[in-house]
């Protein structure tokens, strides 16, 4: 029988990474350079598991091909089998994160036999003067973009957010994209690893060695048009659904709790996962009730067309796809 399901983050230490993901959203390390919590994944090697109930133990991937539509949704399952749709994450950069982009998904299929990597970004924390970066700041060319890279003035191009608690950005394939230093965010994307590396600020590891650049499979994958279509408007009502995000891949609502909520899903044949960015809560599904914090992800089976959760000065973000 399915139940709303927590799994073992998975902790990946980075050269830019930090200790927040351990200060601020609880996650147990012992090592101070942890930059991402994996919260949901069945990327290859790094498939999820489950961590609460009588399924402890048991991967993802496993309950995906055992449960099929009960968990995942009956269009969802036909649309991708046995592969989980979306990778949640958790993100901490002590340091600024390399400027990147992804590819499409026509582009990562030929090259990679991937989906592309459309992606959302919600800001948990921000360091005083921290910064996201996104997008160009001008309309720029294939040959001009190459100009400025090869040297070494990438930076003049690109586009700098200032932002604070809250914030949310859309980063749509072919964007141009970085996290800054100091920032600490949620990250809801397609299921892909598929990464190019443009540009990561002349550092180089415990080694010596730079990290592996993709400037020439990233030319024919950018976007070299300035639009500020990237940032997030959104209300933050309290004890109701305001919708952060919607795209073919994912929806991604703000809910804000004081007491009570509850969530109908009929017309939603989906999933829908939880991420705790504040506050303590309990999420009740028929007879099966499950406590979030902060920090925390859950996962609810499609089955469940309704949910009850309560919580003070609770915040999550709920995440399905239509």
């Amino acid at each position: 029988m399915l139940y709303p399901l927590k799994f073992n983050p998975i902790l990946k230490e980075k050269i830019w990474g930090g200790n927040k993901l351990k200060t601020i959203l609880n996650k147990s390390t012992s090592n101070t350079n942890v930059g991402e919590s994996w919260e949901i994944s069945t990327v290859d090697k790094d498939i999820s598991i489950v961590a609460n109930g009588e399924l402890y133990g048991k991967k993802l991937d496993e309950l995906i091909r055992e449960h099929k539509a009960e968990l995942l949704g009956k269009k969802v399952y036909q649309e991708f089998g046995d592969q989980f749709p979306l990778l949640l994450k958790f993100i901490d950069a002590k340091e600024d994160l390399s400027v990147q982009l992804h590819p499409n998904d026509e582009l990562a299929k030929k090259r990679h036999d991937s989906f592309g990597k459309t992606e959302m970004w919600y800001v948990v924390q921000a360091d005083v003067d921290a910064k996201l970066i996104v997008g160009f700041n001008k309309n720029t060319s294939k040959e001009e973009y190459q100009t400025y890279l090869e040297e070494g003035k990438i930076t003049k191009l690109l586009n700098f957010e200032d932002i604070s608690k809250g914030d949310s950005y859309f980063i749509k394939t072919g964007k141009i994209h970085a996290i800054g230093r100091g920032v600490l965010i949620a990250e809801i994307q397609q299921t892909s690893d598929i990464t190019y590396r443009v540009y990561d600020w002349d550092r180089k590891d415990d080694t010596g060695n730079s990290r592996e650049l993709h400037t020439d499979l990233a030319l024919d994958a950018l976007d070299y048009n300035t639009k500020d279509d990237f940032k997030l408007i959104y209300n933050r009502k309290k004890n109701t659904a305001n919708e952060v995000a919607d795209c073919n891949y994912f929806t991604t609502n703000y809910l804000k709790i004081e007491q009570r909520l509850d969530r109908v899903y009929n017309a939603i044949d989906s999933f829908k996962i939880y991420m705790c960015l504040e506050g303590t809560g309990n999420i009740m599904c028929n007879t099966h009730s499950e406590s979030i914090g902060k920090g925390e992800t859950i996962l609810i089976p499609a089955m469940f067309d309704k949910i009850e959760i309560k919580g003070t000065e609770l915040e999550l973000l709920e995440i399905y796809i239509k």
